[in-house]
């Protein structure tokens, strides 16, 4: 039992990092009706801003939280102005096809900028252990898993009350009506890049400090893809849930099946899920793009 307790909430920790991209996959689609590939990249691009804040400025965690946030909107706004805007009204394929491009110079930017080696992202916080009986759980764990629960709270509250929500929801709904409305999409397509890109950024920074940092973190892009899936593209709480949800998976097929079978599970999982339900658990039925 002590061991099965260990794997859910490690797989609930992992799972929140998922789900944290996840959720930022899925803010941008319910926006733009776009899957943004370059996901990943910009979650490590994000993580090794905070590594160089860390290391140069300051290793104050609020200070390194606070600069990896504002590098994380900027990084969207910049992406969205200068990569995505003048791809609007252009066929879903090329618009696709430039993020699957951005994706590739992100990730090689890693070398050029920084460095090809694992770094440790050390600010005094995050790999203590706590001790539940004879349970450990490290405050990273902790702090990721709260920030999930906050966000998802916050997001849910956000569409369903602020008149930006709503008027995001309108643009999601039907751009061309929204406009008529004297909805300005533009302005909505960046607010939506500038928050994916800081919730994807919370996420990698989370990441590097419970694990190294190193330029294969991309691939996180990658493992929360499945959990947008399998929680609804258009349903950003749905995403976030999915998250927690591959997390979990992937550590009992781990723990109990063997780790190669941890790195198909969540595949495996929205392949089954998909059959049943198409559109994802908390997805709507008239998806159309993907």
């Amino acid at each position: 039992m002590q061991y099965l307790i260990q794997l859910l909430i490690s797989g609930l920790a992992i799972g929140a990092i998922y789900g944290l991209i996840a959720m930022a996959f899925a803010v941008i689609y319910k926006s733009t009706g776009l899957v943004n590939f370059a996901q990943g990249e910009m979650t490590m691009i994000v993580a090794y801003v905070a590594w160089t804040i860390s290391t140069t400025i300051s290793g104050n965690i609020f200070v390194v939280a606070f600069g990896a946030i504002v590098a994380a909107v900027l990084l969207g706004l910049v992406i969205e102005r200068v990569v995505m805007r003048p791809m609007l009204g252009e066929p879903v394929f090329s618009t696709v096809m430039v993020t699957i491009g951005l994706a590739v110079i992100l990730r090689s930017s890693i070398n050029f900028i920084w460095d090809a080696y694992p770094h440790a992202l050390d600010l005094g916080v995050g790999r203590d252990v706590v001790r539940v009986g004879s349970i450990g759980v490290r405050t990273g764990q902790i702090a990721v898993i709260t920030t999930l629960l906050l966000l998802l709270v916050g997001i849910w509250a956000f569409f369903r009350y602020s008149k930006f929500g709503v008027a995001m929801r309108a643009v999601a709904a039907d751009d061309r009506t929204a406009l008529l409305m004297g909805i300005s999409a533009p302005r909505v397509h960046g607010f939506a890049w500038a928050a994916s890109s800081a919730i994807a950024g919370i996420a990698g920074v989370f990441f590097a400090l419970s694990y190294d940092l190193s330029p294969v973190m991309f691939q996180l892009g990658l493992k929360a893809f499945p959990a947008t899936i399998l929680g609804g593209l258009d349903a950003v709480l749905g995403s976030g849930l999915g998250g927690l949800l591959i997390g979990i998976t992937e550590n009992l097929a781990g723990g109990y099946v063997g780790s190669g079978m941890k790195e198909v599970a969540g595949f495996l999982m929205i392949i089954v899920v998909l059959m049943i339900r198409p559109f994802g658990i908390f997805g709507e039925r008239d998806i159309e793009r993907v």
